[in-house]
């Protein structure tokens, strides 16, 4: 059960089953697009599942290659890096994973209209209705430089598809941004994900490299508690909080 709660609006929640996945013919199409591989597991695992469990057809874009940032990387290890993305997708029922080849922690080095037309050219072959990604306000570049791009792909005009835009949250590196003039992540949306925690551990596994011990906060523990908190809330044994960028609502009663 997806299970979504605006809080801005009254705590209102609504519960999308699988009879709600196809409207007016047209399956769901959900596409995730993160800096690199890991951020979509940490950010919005639990929701791929909820997603995949009701028949929609979700897509994982990973836009930078994730590992060069750390000194000299062969190809080999970027194989091995893009083979765990694929297993931890694969786990969740995710349709396919797209790897870009941006610099690793240097995306501010590149220009934005470059990695907008990459993230466009994804939507344009996909044409999802929804899709999750960084928040604008992340302390990573990279994390920063892929929200933009999703927003300026994704910028209001006529004939647009993406009803739904939702910024998730990376443990050990949203929290961390110090800027006080900067948005903090304040969720609004709400997954719940209870029955798809030990699913998004699974698949997180896959990424054992990327983890630390705790306390950190990018450890398995750290993302546990995350998950029961952000769950408890609003109410549930576990979630993943949101920040909803933009919902429109096409001929449907709001």
């Amino acid at each position: 059960m997806l299970t979504s709660q605006n809080m801005a609006s009254g705590n209102r929640s609504d519960q999308i089953s699988t009879k709600d996945v196809i409207e007016g013919g047209n399956v769901r199409r959900i596409l995730v697009v993160a800096a690199h591989p890991d951020d979509e597991i940490l950010g919005c695992g639990g929701s791929i599942r909820a997603h995949c469990t009701a028949g929609h057809i979700v897509r994982t874009v990973i836009v930078a290659q994730g590992l060069t940032a750390r000194g000299a990387v062969s190809e080999a290890d970027l194989d091995a890096h893009r083979r765990a993305a694929r297993e931890a997708n694969a786990r969740l029922g995710v349709d396919r994973v797209v790897f870009g080849d941006f610099p690793d922690n240097a995306m501010d080095t590149v220009a934005l209209l470059d990695v907008a037309k990459f993230v466009e050219a994804q939507i344009h072959e996909f044409q999802p209705d929804t899709i999750y990604t960084h928040h604008p306000h992340d302390l990573n570049v990279d994390h920063r430089v892929v929200s933009q791009a999703v927003a300026t792909a994704c910028r209001a005009q006529p004939g647009i598809g993406v009803d739904t835009i939702l910024f998730f949250e990376v443990a050990s590196s949203t929290e961390w941004q110090l800027d006080p003039t900067g948005a903090a992540f304040v969720p609004n949306w709400f997954v719940e994900i209870s029955p798809y925690l030990d699913d998004k551990m699974q698949a997180l596994a896959e990424y054992a490299h990327e983890m630390r011990p705790w306390p950190h906060t990018r450890s398995y523990e750290a993302v546990k508690h995350l998950a029961r908190w952000r769950g408890a809330t609003v109410g549930v044994e576990a979630a993943e909080a949101f920040v909803l960028a933009r919902r429109i609502l096409r001929g449907k009663t709001p």
